[in-house]
């Protein structure tokens, strides 16, 4: 059936206002909110490293296409435009759903009750009104097989454009560092909280069916709670020797066993969890600050060394009379060699590796049990130096910092080979307020040494994130008083099938 002129110029009309609609709100959405928007693009894993420009193009080019739709002479130009840049947002859409390997969060504006699916398929409509828009519209120079050339060549450039855009923000976030992190819809989800009632507690170890909890207070008590967080049973420590000057304990579980030290006697006591009663096996060694248990019978260690005070990581050897194994060049000095090689010393049974990761610089060792680096790895901050400032106190023969140190990485969790860390550095594009409301864990894969992805726990009473622990598919954290159970998404957790290191 033949369509008269005067419908043709009614469609091509109706889906015109259709585009200025949607291009008008879009535009003057994204200016009115520009710092969200440009945050928005900031995550996406096409156009991160692209943000700044992309922000001010696209709000700029739908503005400039209304104007062309509201004026005939330019209208067959707008159309063909408003196709390609349609096409453009739905390749997106589509390689972020099929080939990314993440999902950001969705759009505001218009389309922010929409998932990406719906997403996806509200741009497709959209594509096919312009195509019909195009066909429909009067062009006296312009032959059938002319705009049959001029839309495929359209859509061949705006699908070419948008994966060359994926394929080199992807290298760019990969080899250059640009600090955007990756914040997929749902990486954990929320399982369990816990009110403890107390702000005392630690994580001492987990395993398949328990969480085992140390207490600053209680040094003695470990508290056991099983892994569905419902369950609380209190266990009372007895040590074989008491007559030490102890001043912190703290309680390390590796099941069937457990171990306690003080660094500062130091000492090292194990027992195991079917009794909870500890032998002394280690004594009058090297001062230490950390301890790790590798196995039933040694444990890695931050010692300081005599006389500088500067931390070396070491292994102590429960069994034998031998002094600790120490290298002095796992940990690098930037400053004082105590200050700035400050972290946190960590063990994975997946990869049998000694993990350390420094607190105030964007860098992580990962070394065999026999002390041998396998390679330092970075994370994705770009503060490769500790900025720290110290002052001696000579009257008290302390040094202190002189100033707040900048703090980058504030705790971590290993299990298999992936690190969590709980970091401190807002990214590019992040929100200050999201992070008023929650902390952010960024994921590693240790193995191939490269970025995850990261998540946000969220605060609970206005108290942030002090400790995680990560056992399996499951994350625990401690928020304030309460004890959070999450569950990781195969995003995370299919890294753990990855090779391991021998």
């Amino acid at each position: 059936m033949k369509i008269s002129e005067k419908i043709k110029s009614a469609i091509v009309n109706l889906i015109s206002w259709l585009f200025i609609l949607l291009f008008t709100y879009a535009a003057i959405t994204k200016v009115l909110d520009f710092q969200n928007f440009k945050q928005q693009l900031g995550q996406s894993p096409l156009l991160s490293s692209f943000a700044e420009q992309i922000a001010w193009a696209v709000p700029s080019i739908e503005l400039l296409i209304v104007v062309f739709l509201v004026l005939p002479k330019f209208r067959y130009a707008a159309l063909v435009s408003s196709f390609a840049l349609m096409l453009m947002f739905t390749a997106y859409i589509y390689i972020i759903l099929n080939h990314s390997v993440f999902v950001p969060c969705s759009c505001g504006g218009i389309l922010e009750k929409m998932n990406w699916q719906e997403h996806l398929i509200f741009n497709i409509g959209f594509v096919f009104l312009a195509l019909i828009g195009i066909w429909l519209q009067p062009t006296p120079y312009i032959t059938i097989k002319k705009k049959l050339i001029l839309v495929s060549s359209s859509a061949v450039t705006s699908i070419s454009i948008v994966v060359v855009l994926f394929l080199i923000s992807e290298n760019i976030h990969s080899y250059h560092n640009k600090f955007v992190r990756r914040l997929s819809s749902a990486p954990v989800t929320k399982i369990k909280d816990y009110n403890l009632k107390l702000r005392s507690y630690y994580f001492a170890g987990a395993d398949d069916g328990q969480v085992y909890l140390g207490n600053t207070t209680s040094q003695l008590l470990m508290t056991v709670v099983d892994t569905a967080l419902n369950k609380t049973t209190i266990q009372n420590i007895t040590l074989d020797k008491i007559d030490l000057p102890f001043r912190s304990l703290t309680i390390k579980v590796k099941a069937p066993y457990f171990y306690i030290y003080d660094g500062m006697v130091p000492c090292i006591f194990r027992g195991k969890t079917s009794d909870w009663k500890a032998k002394l096996y280690k004594s009058g060694s090297e001062y230490f600050s950390f301890a790790e248990p590798i196995d039933s019978t040694s444990m890695a260690v931050r010692v300081q060394k005599r006389g500088s005070g500067e931390s070396v990581l070491g292994k102590v050897d429960l069994l034998s009379n031998e002094k600790t194994v120490l290298n002095h060049n796992l940990l690098q000095k930037q400053i004082d060699g105590l200050f700035d090689t400050d972290g946190s010393l960590m063990y994975s049974n997946g990869i049998n590796r000694i993990i350390y990761l420094y607190a105030y610089r964007n860098q992580f060792i990962v070394a065999s049990p026999q002390l041998n680096i396998d390679f330092r790895g970075n994370t994705i901050d770009t503060i490769a130096h500790s900025n720290i400032e110290l002052v001696d106190l000579e009257k008290r023969g302390e040094r202190k910092f002189a100033k707040k140190p900048l703090l980058v990485n504030k705790d971590a969790a290993v299990y298999g080979n992936v690190l969590f860390i709980n970091s401190n550095i807002p990214g590019r594009y992040e929100s200050l307020e999201m992070w008023k409301l929650a902390s952010i864990v960024d994921s590693y894969n240790i193995s191939s040494n490269s970025y995850l992805e990261s998540f946000y726990v969220y605060d609970v009473d206005k108290q942030k994130l002090r400790d995680i622990i990560v056992h399996g598919d499951k994350l625990y954290a401690l928020v304030g008083n309460h004890l959070i159970s999450y569950k990781l998404q195969p995003i995370i957790t299919a890294n753990y099938k990855k090779q391991s290191r021998s």
